[in-house]
């Protein structure tokens, strides 16, 4: 009642008294654009494996380079079937992409013990340094 008595009074006011979203809006796509470049994604093996149950479960950080062996035993990394020949180079160039990312080896429980030491082997080879994370099935 008293802001009629004061928009009659001033004139009727009318589009002035509006207030205006548009920067309120850029800054919100602006936060919007900036969390979705900023967002760290999930990496996926891109083969199907049924990973073993293990005691100890620790996390690991989600930036880092992703070795899975299926059950046929073949080695993927980045959704990608690496020859075991050629997989210390394509790791060498993962590690000089992602030094400071930690190594997790996804082994199906079917697949051959040996290709998992060797691709284990092969990393070390190339950085000592490198703690190597097994992936095992979450209770």
């Amino acid at each position: 009642m008293a802001r009629r008595k004061r928009q009659s009074a001033s004139g009727g006011g009318g589009a002035e008294d509006d207030v205006n979203l548009t920067p309120m809006l850029d800054v919100v796509f602006i936060l919007l654009i900036f969390f979705i470049v900023t967002a760290q994604f999930i990496k996926e093996p891109g083969v199907p494996i049924v990973r073993p149950e293990v005691d100890n479960k620790a996390q690991v950080k989600p930036l880092a380079i992703l070795i899975a062996i299926n059950k046929d035993s073949e080695i993927y990394i980045d959704k990608k079937k690496v020859d075991p020949n050629e997989m210390g180079f394509t790791f060498k160039q993962l590690r000089e992409d992602n030094p400071l990312g930690e190594v997790v080896v996804q082994a199906d429980v079917d697949s051959q013990a040996e290709v998992l030491v060797d691709v284990m082997e092969t990393i070390n080879k190339i950085d000592g340094a490198t703690v190597i994370n097994i992936s095992a099935k979450r209770e």
